[in-house]
């Protein structure tokens, strides 16, 4: 208990922490302001070490297994807002600073995907029982930051509408136009470019995924104007006049951002316009956290605007246009976490409760990252030509209000 009891003593300043340890004996940290009181037992004297060392990983993987259970009811959401609330001091404890710097210097072995394995980490994640994700997801089963209008009184439904809309009114997008989608997801995107006149092109590994996504363009009425493809982006070829992708940036791997943005260039033609939508980081380039890489998005990674930008000056592409969406991943992934305690027994149902007690850690986890932490969400465009976007956003704007008024 010494190296754990000395890590929690200079990092917990807020909230109050009283740990049982594995003999029974209770230990109190923090101050009990700012945050509920968080009651925890540890079963394993052999935890109690691990915690020591690396408590992002071992403290998740304690809870999965039942060895970190919470008394006098805290929750999962409570213990990690407390450290969400210290996470400063955690991170510049002597003992955490070299354990990230041994990340960092790994973090290219940690979040590489080449051909092949990159199809297998997507799957890992996305291969999953499409049930699940109907438990938590909105109807059209976006999973991605929603946009909202008014956080307080919007569905996830209606901040789900509102995002697709927002990002399609960038685009500057005529019927007739083709569209090149690097990670379909679901379809829902493609589904809502297809309802505007375009030709759509979806490319994605996960051939659940894909199954779904053409169910429900058939269900749209739209399936004669989307294309679903089951490859790597970066073996996809031809040229389109719009180029999207949502969601996907996440998935491309430190070494692979040049090649990402060097083949959405190959994919446009001269006068074309591309639009990113990706989780970011708002602090310099890091790593991904232990529990995710190893347990929920193996290869991915949330990348600094630094590394964004560093990698697409070397493509020759405009960035025409970028706004920064900060709480709008809170907001959207707190839906996510509800709808997923209110369904808690049907995703036992499905797998059991070591899965749920790991999602369940995962979606409080990624929650508090977007209020507490550095990550935010940005949306750009880019493009080869300096004047192919309008030199004022008004037409942004514009195109919103007149899809809202046609119901789109």
């Amino acid at each position: 208990m010494k190296l754990l009891t000395s890590l929690l003593r200079k990092f917990i300043h807020n909230v109050e922490l009283k740990l049982f340890d594995s003999k029974g004996n209770l230990h109190t940290f923090g101050t009990g302001q700012n945050g509920p009181l968080v009651t925890i037992r540890l079963h394993s004297a052999v935890l109690e070490s691990k915690l020591g060392r690396n408590p992002e990983l071992y403290a998740a993987e304690a809870y999965m297994d039942g060895t970190l259970t919470f008394e006098d009811g805290s929750t999962c959401y409570d213990f990690l807002y407390l450290f969400s609330v210290n996470r400063g001091g955690l991170a510049a404890h002597s003992s955490q600073k070299m354990l990230r710097a041994i990340w960092r210097k790994m973090r290219r072995f940690q979040q590489s995907n080449p051909l092949g394995k990159a199809a297998k980490n997507v799957q890992h994640h996305y291969n999953l029982s499409t049930e699940l994700y109907r438990l938590f997801l909105d109807e059209d089963m976006h999973y991605s930051c929603a946009y909202f209008l008014d956080p307080e009184n919007e569905t996830l439904e209606q901040a789900q509408a509102n995002k697709i809309r927002h990002a399609a009114s960038k685009l500057k997008l005529e019927p007739g136009m083709t569209v090149a989608e690097i990670g379909g997801g679901w379809g829902a995107f493609a589904i809502y470019l297809a309802k505007l006149g375009a030709h759509v092109t979806s490319i994605n590994v996960s051939d659940e995924q894909v199954k779904i996504a053409i169910q429900k363009a058939e269900e749209a009425g739209v399936a004669d104007k989307i294309d679903f493809v089951i490859q790597d982006y970066r073996e996809f070829e031809g040229k389109f006049d719009r180029v999207v992708s949502v969601g996907m940036m996440e998935h491309v791997g430190v070494a692979y951002f040049e090649e990402y943005f060097n083949k959405i260039s190959s994919l446009l033609k001269d006068d074309g316009i591309a639009f990113i939508h990706a989780i970011g980081r708002m602090t310099p380039p890091g790593t991904t956290g232990p529990f995710i890489r190893k347990y929920i998005f193996p290869g991915g990674y949330v990348p600094a605007l630094s590394e964004t930008f560093a990698a697409i000056e070397q493509t020759g592409l405009w960035v025409a246009d970028m706004e920064v969406l900060r709480l709008h991943y809170y907001y959207t992934i707190k839906h996510w976490r509800e709808r997923f305690e209110a369904n808690r027994a049907e995703v036992a149902a499905l797998y059991d409760e070591r899965f749920c007690r790991m999602w369940e850690f995962y979606l409080c986890a990624v929650e508090m990252g977007f209020l507490h932490g550095s990550n935010m969400v940005f949306q750009f465009l880019m493009a080869k030509e300096r004047d192919a976007v309008p030199i004022q956003r008004n037409y942004m704007f514009e195109r919103e209000r007149e899809l809202i008024k046609k119901g789109l």
